[in-house]
């Protein structure tokens, strides 16, 4: 999803013409972190890996650089073994003390736009998404300009910004001269494209020649690429066809249930609905699950199984919808009064020209009806994940009362929901979301010779994901008095430590005086100032 102006390419198809949203205030220059080191040591961890591995601890893990050089089990709970049976701290290294904390490799956002007019500052973003462990994001659609986004991904692999390591999609026709009408003109766009250095395309759809000829092309350019399968578009070019055309992932559930429709073939709208009228899109989705064919049914398998042979990721983004459940806990969460910039809550408010702000009217139907339809839709996942599909965590923040950073422990939450082991959650939040950025050589698991990407939390994450939200989990101390345990402690990217509630509170500090500024008051929807 993206700024209203940017909406309109989801409205129409994205083929060129249109302005890009206002760019970001830039990164500074990071100022937070600890290193590199040319060793650090990280003493005593349980290491919960992105393999499925069970947790397994006390180890030592021994980065040089940015490259983890050694990992070995040092003792069992309880008797860890003496100092000179474990790695020898080299002159100039670091250790970081870390007995009893959990490990983690660094998380991955397969959906995670770095913002636009709704929250134009770059450094609040990339704060919040390091202070809850995501080292690595990819950003669909370039919306602040690709030359924009590849600057700060050049900063970011640099270690000179505080920032997550970046890859890079563009909208497709984005930065065309007039919109793409043929397949000789898609493949020309998608030529100059890698040219112009992106990672990808993100697509929401154009005439099946035109997406056959782009793909084709992209894919022999060796990129990847990922959709939003918009309803303008779906009827004639659903999921499957995206993925037998060469689409790596898709977004969203959009051109899914379409793909599994076995009695019609067009979704079943109400004859005065307008795709222009926000709260008919979103009602009317909500009852499109049910509309496709029944779990387990011959055509809900078959187009499963081909999605599979075909290597497809499907990255859900169950977070960006969940207020569709549930409004009142999305638009309450406790995270908004301290972390939610005054230009995001007011973005966020019902009101037309705003792209996922269509609460107009919303209440018990349209809830109930979202409820069932996440039944369905996770019912699809969890057997994809099943049979061996490849489902990623991606969160799409920054819209419908979701907030950066803070979405990722809920949509790990949702895949829990959805029946997925909490070993397999972490999974799609490590090695899968490398897996579909083509980046599992070099991050996704902690490895010897990978990347030095880590989340350090105090808490065993796998026993209640809220641990891994920025204000915690609730519990009790030994006078029974209710306190607040998690959040992550060290977010770890190219060997260097961050300290993840420093992090935070620099993201409190932005908020603090942005709403002192401007002398704002936060208040709920409907309610006078």
């Amino acid at each position: 999803m993206r700024t209203s102006i940017i909406f309109l390419a989801c409205l129409f198809s994205f083929n060129g013409g249109l302005p890009l949203a206002a760019q970001m205030q830039p990164a500074p220059k990071r100022l937070e972190g600890d290193g590199p080191w040319q060793q650090l040591i990280i003493r005593g961890v349980t290491l919960i890996n992105g393999t499925l591995s069970p947790p397994i601890g006390p180890v030592d893990i021994v980065v040089e650089g940015n490259r983890i050089r050694e990992i070995r089990s040092v003792g069992e709970p309880g008797a860890i073994y003496p100092a000179s049976r474990r790695p020898q701290l080299k002159a100039g290294g670091k250790e970081l003390q870390a007995e009893g904390m959990y490990l983690l490799p660094g998380f991955v956002d397969t959906h995670a736009h770095i913002g636009g007019v709704q929250a134009p500052n770059a450094e609040y973003v990339f704060k919040l998404w390091m202070a809850h462990g995501v080292t690595t994001i990819l950003d669909p659609g370039s919306s602040n300009g690709l030359s924009w986004t590849l600057e700060h991904k050049r900063k970011s692999e640099r270690n000179e910004i505080t920032a997550p390591r970046i890859r890079a999609y563009t909208s497709f026709g984005q930065g065309a001269k007039s919109p793409i009408s043929t397949p000789e003109e898609a493949v020309e766009w998608t030529r100059q494209n890698a040219k112009n250095g992106a990672d990808g395309i993100k697509f929401f759809g154009s005439a099946p020649a035109i997406m056959e000829a782009a793909l084709k092309e992209n894919r022999q350019l060796g990129l990847r690429s990922k959709m939003h399968h918009s309803q303008t578009m779906v009827g004639r070019w659903n999921a499957l066809q995206s993925a037998r055309a060469g689409l790596t992932s898709m977004e969203h559930w959009y051109g899914l249930p379409e793909a599994l429709f076995s009695d019609r073939t067009v979704q079943d709208y109400p004859l005065n609905y307008n795709y222009n009228n926000e709260f008919d899109r979103f009602s009317e989705a909500g009852r499109l699950w049910k509309q496709a064919a029944a779990p387990y049914s011959d055509h809900w398998n078959k187009v499963m199984d081909e999605m599979i042979r075909l290597d497809f990721t499907i990255s859900p983004t169950l977070v960006i919808y969940s207020a569709n459940r549930d409004l009142m806990r999305a638009r309450r969460a406790e995270w908004h009064d301290k972390y939610t910039l005054p230009v995001l809550w007011d973005f966020y408010a019902p009101g037309p020209g705003k792209h996922g702000s269509y609460w107009f009217s919303w209440g018990t139907e349209q809830e109930i009806e979202w409820k069932k339809n996440y039944t369905l839709w996770m019912t699809f996942l969890r057997e994809y994940k099943n049979r061996g599909g490849r489902v990623t965590v991606g969160t799409d923040a920054g819209f419908i009362y979701q907030l950066y950073g803070f979405a990722y422990p809920t949509e790990l939450e949702l895949l829990r929901e959805a029946g997925f082991h909490p070993l397999e959650v972490i999974k799609a939040a490590t090695l899968n979301g490398a897996e579909a950025l083509g980046m599992d050589k070099e991050i996704g698991t902690v490895e010897v010779g990978k990347l030095a990407d880590f989340v350090v939390i105090e808490q065993n994450p796998l026993m209640n994901f809220q641990l891994l939200y920025g204000t915690g989990a609730i519990a009790l101390d030994d006078k029974h008095e209710p306190v607040r345990l998690g959040g992550v402690k060290y977010t770890i990217k190219d060997g260097i430590v961050y300290d993840a509630k420093k992090l935070l509170a620099d993201v409190e500090q932005i908020v603090k005086q942005e709403k002192e500024r401007t002398n704002y008051k936060m208040v709920q929807p409907g309610i006078k100032k």
